[in-house]
């Protein structure tokens, strides 16, 4: 099986900071992440038919927050929490109660939940550091939800429900705190650590205050299997994946990318091909060739040059030199618009081929019941997605269906907005 390195986004020293979608690698790596994003398919199809001969983890894409990061500072062997910023050249990081409490770029509802998450997690005996998302501190609450008595938390997007007389409801209300760790880090020192997807919390001392889980879905080969039509279903799509693939040509493609690269990922991110993709995800639409219309791309750059950028500037002169980068860009852009409309084409296959393996993953009832508030009252809702691991543990991708989750991540209430 092709390596999976493409598929894994890290900043310097090999932190695992960004999982990317895996139909979007071809717009991080071009004609080779196309080709691995192919071949990524094949073995997870391999995987789900029971055949593959290389074993393969899944883990539950958990929508937490925020993300905390614990374990032993290797300089000086102290016990730390931390977010992000953990891996800085400078670290971040809270070796006691008082240092969080003296941040003042922590608001006080992050402080009060660093504050518990050192206190409990210090009792962990957590070896090296991990990573997680924190899944709720003193803040659960008791729902009825379809005729059913739940405990919830609702860290960001999607609440999360157990039955309260379930022996994990029973877990989680007495619980102070809640975390699913999702990596493990390793090093002589903080800045040079490398991330592994995974965490064994096996040897991890349980205690009352703290609920835990891994996040494991489990080592799906040889289990969840597709049916023979599913399979079949499966391999039709892949053939069109394919044929797609063939329509792409290399260097209109690489010119495309480069003028991404240069001009509109780097301080017009919001002009960028991913964030126009994702304005139709916005509004509950396809990544398809039937609603990302012919020149749609260009016209997109030149609005956001007018509305964005242009508007904004102060003097005639500036506004002019920016006016002429448009129409610069834009000329461009419609030369190349068989490229983006072919790109498109072939996102919309891999995305087809993903959602049937992410349906067949929803397929299988996890741990808690997953709703999201909606403005008449409470809709069911699949999980965020799953997270497709190696043997090695280096390497992983997503697998979320954007038009569900990332719709509602979009638009639906978040646990701030109560």
């Amino acid at each position: 099986m092709r390596s999976f390195g493409r598929f894994l986004k890290e900043s310097k020293g090999g932190k695992n900071l960004h999982l990317e979608h895996l139909e979007d690698e071809i717009l991080n790596g071009g004609i080779n992440g196309a080709r691995a994003a192919v071949n990524f398919l094949l073995s997870l199809r391999d995987m789900l038919k029971g055949e593959s001969g290389r074993k393969m983890n899944m883990t539950v894409k958990w929508d937490g927050a925020p993300a905390v990061f614990a374990g032993t500072d290797p300089s000086d062997g102290k016990f730390f929490i931390a977010k992000k910023s953990v891996f800085n050249a400078v670290p971040l990081l809270y070796k006691s109660i008082a240092e969080i409490d003296a941040d003042t770029k922590l608001n006080d509802t992050l402080k009060d939940k660093f504050k518990i998450s050192f206190t409990e997690f210090s009792k962990l005996g957590i070896k090296g550091v991990l990573q997680g998302d924190l899944m709720f501190t003193n803040d659960t609450e008791n729902k009825t939800l379809g005729g059913k008595d739940y405990v919830t938390f609702q860290p960001n997007t999607l609440i999360y429900a157990v039955e309260r007389s379930s022996k994990l409801g029973k877990t989680i209300s007495a619980a102070k705190i809640g975390v699913v760790w999702h990596t493990t880090y390793k090093g002589k020192d903080l800045q040079s650590m490398s991330a592994s997807f995974g965490a064994n919390i096996s040897g991890m001392k349980n205690i009352p205050s703290v609920w835990m889980d891994d996040a494991t879905y489990k080592d799906v080969s040889g289990s969840a299997k597709f049916t023979e039509s599913e399979t079949t279903a499966l391999n039709g799509i892949l053939s069109s994946v394919g044929r797609k693939f063939k329509k792409i040509k290399a260097a209109d493609l690489k010119t495309f990318l480069e003028l991404q690269n240069k001009t509109l990922n780097k301080g017009l991110v919001g002009a960028s091909f991913k964030t126009y993709l994702n304005t139709y995800i916005r509004e509950g639409q396809n990544i398809s060739t039937k609603n990302v219309k012919n020149l749609g791309y260009s016209m997109y750059v030149k609005k956001h040059f007018d509305e964005k950028v242009i508007m904004k500037l102060k003097t005639e002169k500036s506004r002019a030199a920016k006016a002429a980068l448009r129409d610069e860009l834009v000329e461009k852009l419609i030369k190349l618009d068989s490229v983006a409309y072919a790109i498109v084409d072939f996102m919309e296959e891999l995305i087809a081929a993903k959602s049937l393996i992410v349906n067949k993953l929803n397929s299988i009832r996890q741990m808690t019941d997953i709703f999201v508030k909606v403005d008449n009252g409470y809709k069911v809702s699949n999980p965020e997605g799953y997270v497709a691991i190696d043997s090695t543990g280096q390497n992983a991708i997503k697998l979320v269906d954007r038009m569900e989750f990332s719709y509602n991540n979009f638009n639906a209430a978040k646990a701030w907005d109560k």
